[in-house]
């Protein structure tokens, strides 16, 4: 019966995107004159029943039996994964994963999971004000138990399907903390988890520019934001700083309402195309705005799309913000979900859309890319250039270009397996068994001592962090000696090898600003959650600091928006 289940799915998903191909295309589009709709869905057919016959030969002939889970579900992810990134499948068991995208809503306990390097998963983060935080869970203890079920050996997938459930649901927990040698046990009711997509929101140091940090586009936050610009207005702020860097997207909508924030009324902010009718709609500001005239910085860098990309882009056109960061995503496509039997849903590309301008962002053709082999992406020569509703040029086909470009440096190798490390997350553990209370965000500061311990703890553990350049010289040796030229240059190999050796301790010291960076949102986000790690890292924060500099330069704002 399951078997049946799948093969009717698979059908269903194919036999849908037949009937959305035998629409017809949308204006702009162009029809391929080589296949007529009879050959087209001749084709689909013939390859509908290829499948099949495939299939129920490999049940029933095939030496081993057949998992038709695994194997249905492999085919449909080859599937999906020839078309592009977006398009995905999601079977009965997996719509809570669907619900939370969109929503930020799951029953459960409210914390990130991890697994350490003992292939235990303990808590990485517990959310404030949800079910774990409230009975006394902490960041490094490790799950033993669910009620009556060992933990011992499960992935870090299975103990959080285990943590998930019905709402109202209670089970006992089991976690073993660093430094203890007794179990301790608690009791927790699960609840309706909402995941804030606005973790902070507050006034900068200077006391008139707020700042507000938003990290998803999910059910409601346009009204979070609303609140927030009105409560940072009255504690005297003059001017916005919208962080949307890190900012994957989420609901188109709520990004609509979002720049109504800013605008005026009547404006069309985003227009979506697609193959069929129903696919092209117009988003316009349906509502009075809050503020059109307060100086708006918008940040962004390579991790802003979709949704983000409509906010940023949008009050880019409409000159009303200045764009501040690194060139966006360039995620231009829509996606829309079909329902499917039994319970699944099938979240499909269905659009493009296009921001006041009348640009796309999208910065990848996945057809060109899936037909031709090469990246999909659009070289910067062949950007289309529009303007903005001032006369300034920006293109498309590429992501959002920030007004102010900001240089980013890169993350430094040891730097980047230290934040992923057990190191880290046990010496912040002994830093807060040390200091259970911790001083106000604005005056924690990482000592010489604290850092002089991460060091000793890292040599103790063994920390390792692979280098790029030791790597690319062992490929260049293994070259070089399959071609026979090794022989002639092994002394000069040698002599770079030892160059390149670690030194822990010379790399720690050269990137200890990143490193106390890290060691401070480490032990903050203990006492103050995800809103302290936000406001901790706004210290120093290079784009931060410029957008300051430029809402305060009322000339230089106006420049930039060509006013």
């Amino acid at each position: 019966m399951k078997d049946m289940k799948k093969i009717i799915t698979i059908c269903v998903i194919l036999l849908t995107a037949v009937s959305l191909q035998a629409q017809k295309p949308a204006a702009g589009d162009v029809q391929d004159t080589k296949t007529t709709k009879e050959d087209h869905s001749f084709s689909v057919a013939k390859n509908l029943e290829v499948f099949n016959a495939i299939y129920r030969n490999l049940d029933l002939f095939y030496v081993d039996t057949l998992d038709a889970n695994h194997v249905i579900q492999t085919g449909i992810d080859a599937m999906l994964s020839s078309l592009d990134p977006y398009t995905e499948y999601f079977a009965d068991e997996d719509m809570g994963d669907l619900k939370m995208m969109t929503t930020g809503k799951y029953g459960g306990i409210g914390a990130i999971i991890r697994m350490r390097k003992d292939s235990t998963v303990c808590i990485g983060q517990p959310y404030a004000g949800m079910p774990a935080a409230e009975v006394g869970l902490k960041v490094g203890d490790v799950l033993r138990w669910i009620d009556d079920t060992d933990l011992k050996g499960k992935t870090v997938s299975d103990v959080s399907d285990m943590l998930r459930g019905e709402p109202g649901t209670t089970f006992v927990l089991k976690v073993l903390r660093p430094g203890e040698k007794k179990e301790r046990s608690f009791k927790i009711t699960r609840r309706n988890i909402k995941i804030s997509a606005m973790p902070y929101a507050g006034l900068l140091p200077n006391g008139s520019v707020g700042y507000i940090d938003l990290t998803q586009f999910t059910e409601g936050c346009s009204m979070d934001i609303r609140k927030a610009v009105i409560s940072l207005k009255e504690k005297g702020a003059t001017s916005l700083i919208l962080d949307l860097r890190g900012n994957g997207g989420g609901l188109l909508s709520e990004a609509v309402s979002i720049v109504n924030l800013f605008v005026p009324k009547g404006l069309k902010i985003v227009e979506t195309k697609g193959k069929i009718h129903a696919a092209n709609m117009v988003y316009t500001t349906t509502a009075e705005p809050l503020d059109t005239v307060i100086p708006l910085c918008v940040l962004v860098n390579g991790s802003t799309a979709s949704a983000a990309e409509i906010v940023s882009g949008s009050l880019q056109d409409l000159d009303r913000a200045i764009v501040l960061g690194t060139r966006t995503y360039g995620k231009g496509l829509v996606q829309s979900p079909r329902e499917l039997p039994f319970n699944g849903s099938l979240k499909l590309t269905t659009s493009k859309y296009y921001i006041p301008s009348g640009r796309c962002i999208q910065a990848i053709n996945y057809k060109n890319k899936r037909e031709l082999g090469d990246d999909g992406r659009v070289p910067d020569s062949l950007a289309n250039v529009f303007h903005t509703k001032g006369g300034r040029e920006v293109r498309d086909g590429g992501g959002i270009k920030p007004d102010i470009e900001i240089m980013r440096d890169t993350m430094a190798n040891v730097v980047f397996y230290l934040s992923n490390d057990d190191v880290l997350l046990d010496w912040g553990t002994a830093y807060m068994q040390q200091h259970p209370t911790l001083p106000a965000i604005a005056d924690f500061r990482i000592t010489d001592a604290d850092f002089a311990d991460l060091k000793r703890m890292a040599h103790d553990s063994g920390f390792k962090y692979d280098r790029l350049s030791e790597k690319n010289l062992e490929d260049l040796k293994k070259m070089m000696k399959f071609e026979g030229y090794y022989d002639d240059a092994e002394a000069e190999f040698e002599a770079l090898a030892k160059k390149l050796e670690h030194n822990m301790d010379r790399d720690f010291d050269k990137f200890r600003d990143d490193i106390t960076k890290l060691m401070a949102s480490e032990v903050i986000k203990r006492q103050y959650f995800e809103a302290g790690m936000v406001e901790e890292a706004l210290k120093g924060d290079s784009d931060v600091e410029r957008a300051v500099e430029i809402l305060k330069n009322r000339d230089e704002y106006k420049k930039v928006l060509g006013k």
